[in-house]
């Protein structure tokens, strides 16, 4: 299924959203839960800022939409998220009945959308998410990329 001009536009958002991890040393991931056009939640990890190893940008953000719908089942909700979830944030999305997931870049070591291993749409479970992987995939890893060479490179000095 080809990418919206309105999933373009939301992903850009949850880019925005990862930029804000790097002002606390977070990895930057972002996410932006979308219902009816409008934005009901965001988030961008905040593991190093909370000293939480669940502060995810995806937990933070499906908390912000259940929190803002007053539902913990997001029947309509589209997730946007910088990096494809791993196998909590997969797991957190199942147990919401979120319908659709769209994420940019794949995760190879820990990806739970399709890459390493498929929680969103696992035969077992009763509920799967729509995954769309790949939009703004490039962008999305280069910012990936430069904070872990920093890192590196702090480690060196």
């Amino acid at each position: 299924m080809p990418f919206t001009d309105d999933d373009r536009k939301w992903m850009r958002v949850a880019l925005s959203e990862a930029e804000r991890a790097l002002a606390t040393d977070d990895v930057p991931v972002g996410a932006v839960a979308l219902y009816r056009g409008a934005i009901v939640g965001r988030g961008h990890n905040r593991r190093e800022a909370d000293n939480d190893p669940t502060a995810h940008a995806e937990i933070i953000a499906i908390r912000a939409a259940a929190a803002a719908l007053g539902l913990w089942r997001l029947d309509g909700v589209t997730l946007y998220c910088t990096l494809e979830p791993c196998s909590m944030c997969a797991g957190a999305m199942v147990l919401a009945r979120l319908p659709r997931l769209v994420y940019a870049a794949t995760d190879p070591k820990a990806g739970a959308a399709g890459s390493v291993t498929d929680i969103t749409r696992h035969y077992r479970l009763n509920h799967h998410v729509q995954v769309e992987g790949g939009l703004f995939a490039e962008e999305a890893a280069e910012l990936l990329r430069a904070f872990f060479r920093r890192l590196r490179v702090k480690g060196e000095s």
